[in-house]
């Protein structure tokens, strides 16, 4: 049988453009893995402050081989995250790239970033069959390193604002928890927003739920670590069965959009929450639109939205907002859940604050 072939002329200026993106891109995925390795082998701490280093130099202070490190400092030289001096053939760790890859302590931190990517990437074959059958992945069903990952990723940003800017820009929360509040921290994950909570405001109380035991026992050790486990329960409770009533606070951080049916889970906090009540309600920084969505963070977060949120949302028998929701969709959850009022309170570059009340 005869078959037509279209004639197609190709630009050749932007195909070599685009197989150079795509040479950048396969080239920042592979290195993923190496900067996980470099933050788990203690690499990075190696070389902060140490000077000028060699490979040899790197592998006697982190016990590691040298063959190994020799191709790791390339690779890091390649991607711009260590400098080479080919003269005097030694690589240098720079001052602001070492913080952000081993300060954890710092709002510019990024190594959980990578963790989690490198974690969720381990799915693929799972959330491929999920794309083509309509299933999902629960949270627990990844690898392991994806809920250590997002607690480091989320932390650094937790502490720097949640305290100093999120909680002031709500409607007298800051009074209310300064004197003495009850919170809930609804899927609380290991427990770093509750913490990070109960650490600045000691006159209140605080409860973290989360369906996920092994991240409730991690939040308990992390409450003991801390020294605030008189002043913060966390139990394994879903959205939409926790206990107590007439919460002061409820608040959802980077968990809503992972949900299956939100609107449930609204209407259950529009029953336990006080009269004069707020919800807290964070969400990743994302578009309004496609458009708003086309750039590097919304590229982050619609990776995120496929690989991790969506098929949790599917597999908790909905469809969940997905990573990416607009403030118009997470308005109108609210709306149906029984809520009045509904605004952006503030936001970050990589996250949107939004307050709810009855």
């Amino acid at each position: 049988m005869a078959v037509d072939i279209e004639t197609r002329t190709i630009n050749e200026e932007k195909i070599g453009a685009f197989l150079g993106r795509v040479v950048g891109d396969l080239g920042a995925t592979a290195s993923s893995a190496l900067v996980v390795i470099g933050d788990k082998l203690g690499l990075y701490k190696a070389m902060w402050g140490a000077g000028p280093i060699t490979p040899a130099e790197l592998a006697r202070r982190t016990g590691t081989s040298e063959r190994y490190i020799n191709d790791w400092l390339v690779n890091q030289a390649a991607s711009g995250y260590v400098e080479y001096n080919s003269e005097t053939d030694r690589y240098v760790l720079p001052e602001e790239h070492a913080v952000a890859l081993t300060d954890e302590t710092s709002p510019f931190y990024v190594g959980g970033g990578f963790q989690v990517i490198t974690s969720a990437m381990k799915s693929e074959p799972k959330i491929t069959d999920a794309i083509r059958t309509g299933g999902g992945l629960l949270w627990g069903d990844h690898d392991h390193g994806l809920f250590e990952g997002t607690e480091r990723f989320f932390r650094p940003g937790y502490s720097a604002n949640l305290a100093s800017s999120w909680i002031p820009a709500l409607d007298g929360v800051l009074e209310k928890l300064q004197t003495g509040a009850t919170v809930a921290d609804v899927g609380c994950g290991h427990g770093a927003s509750t913490i990070i909570l109960a650490q600045a405001f000691p006159n209140s109380r605080f409860f973290g739920f989360d369906n996920h035991a092994p991240s409730i026992e991690r939040a308990r050790e992390a409450a003991n670590q801390a020294g605030v486990a008189d002043r913060v329960i966390f139990e394994v409770a879903s959205s939409t069965d926790y206990p107590g009533n007439d919460y002061d606070l409820i608040a959802y951080f980077d968990c809503l959009h992972d949900m299956g049916d939100p609107v449930t889970a609204v209407k259950y906090a529009s029953n336990t929450i006080a009269p004069d009540g707020t919800v807290l309600i964070v969400e990743p920084m994302a578009g309004e639109t496609v458009e708003g969505n086309l750039n590097p963070v919304g590229r982050i977060y619609s990776a995120a939205s496929v690989l991790i949120c969506t098929p949790n949302g599917m597999a908790s028998g909905g469809k969940g907002l997905g990573t990416i929701s607009t403030e118009v969709q997470t308005r109108e959850v609210f709306l149906q859940g029984g809520f009045t009022r509904f605004r952006r309170a503030t936001e970050t570059p990589f996250n949107r604050v939004f307050e709810a009340r009855p």
